[in-house]
């Protein structure tokens, strides 16, 4: 009987995947060899988990498990977008430590033995942050602005261009577990509990997509952008009181002068109905505004409420293997 102590250290790898049939194979091949020739020692699993894939996705990684019982999935019943799938993943992996990796080789499997080093040093969440990327540059300039803002404006301290990419023990991954977080946000949580978990951030250079087009859209960003920002802000809702009391300040101050003038200059001094209408349609726009943003906050609440499940899945496969 072999001592607790000589069993191999399995690390767990996850790939989120939706409609990513050009790269799926070519994906887990580059995982599989890196783990093999640069982590021989260890014990590994790699893990998809798709999203409603409608592109022969699902048919490709059912090839893949039955090659090779190493291979693991989850089938999702619907798309439960960026966020929820890859956190239940993780959550449903079992290896000392969870490492997720995109698909469109974004992400790069290179980095896997480096995390898997500062891990054995003690970090148990090493976090990939990108230090230039050659995605698009505007696009680029775009994310640094946000990641800026919500960094500057957020309650915790925000890791700027990190995507979820990186290394997580198994202590941080029980964590998630207890979370019981209906929309969870894995920047936002790694941000706030990082510190507990002796963090170490990996800078690295983003590639473009290997395969096939991006599933990211104006609409998926904005949903990204207003999960961290109603999640871990109060600065919308603080700007909202603040500049309805300035407006408050500027339309008494307004009308004050326009009457003083009026009195003084009572035949000369004529206000016209311009200086209304666009004050009128001004602060209509001010409120529609921040009554979005109050409403973002709003539709934040009432999803945690809710509480509807992260993901429903539909099977799994190669998940009785009990693999040596």
């Amino acid at each position: 009987m072999k001592l607790e102590s000589n069993k191999k250290k399995k690390i767990s790898i996850l790939i989120p995947c939706f409609n990513e049939i050009e790269n799926v194979e070519a994906i887990s091949a580059a995982v599989e060899e890196v783990l093999v020739e640069k982590l021989p020692t260890y014990d590994y699993e790699i893990c998809f988990i798709d999203n409603a894939s409608t592109d022969g996705t699902r048919q490709k990684i059912e090839e893949l498990c039955a090659a090779n019982n190493k291979i693991k999935a989850i089938f999702n019943v619907t798309n439960f977008g960026q966020f929820n799938s890859p956190f239940h993943g993780m959550c449903s992996l079992d290896g000392d430590c969870v490492i997720p990796v995109c698909a469109d080789f974004q992400d790069p499997v290179e980095l896997i033995p480096v995390f898997v080093h500062e891990w054995e040093q003690g970090h148990r969440i090493v976090s990939g942050v990108k230090s230039k990327s050659k995605e698009n540059k505007f696009i680029y300039f775009l994310r640094s602005i946000y990641y800026k803002l919500i960094k500057n404006m957020s309650s915790v301290r925000m890791i700027e261009h990190f995507t979820g990419f990186g290394l997580y023990d198994k202590t941080f991954i029980q964590l998630l577990r207890s979370l019981n977080d209906p929309v969870p946000f894995i920047r936002g949580i790694v941000a706030e509990y990082g510190e507990g978990f002796n963090i170490k951030l990996v800078e690295y250079e983003q590639p473009q997509r290997r395969a096939g087009k991006t599933h990211n859209n104006f609409y998926s960003l904005y949903d990204a952008a207003m999960l961290s920002f109603t999640s871990y802000t109060k600065v919308g809702l603080r700007v909202v009181t603040f500049f309805g009391l300035a407006c408050a300040v500027i339309d008494v101050i307004v009308a004050l002068v326009y009457l003083v003038l009026k009195l003084l200059y009572w035949d000369r001094f004529n206000a016209g109905s311009a200086p209304m209408l666009i004050g009128m349609f001004l602060i209509g726009a001010i409120q529609l505004m921040f009554t979005g943003l109050v409403g973002e906050y709003i539709l934040n609440i009432n999803t945690r409420v809710i509480n509807r499940p992260i993901v429903v899945e539909e099977k799994r496969i190669n998940w009785d293997n009990k693999d040596k």
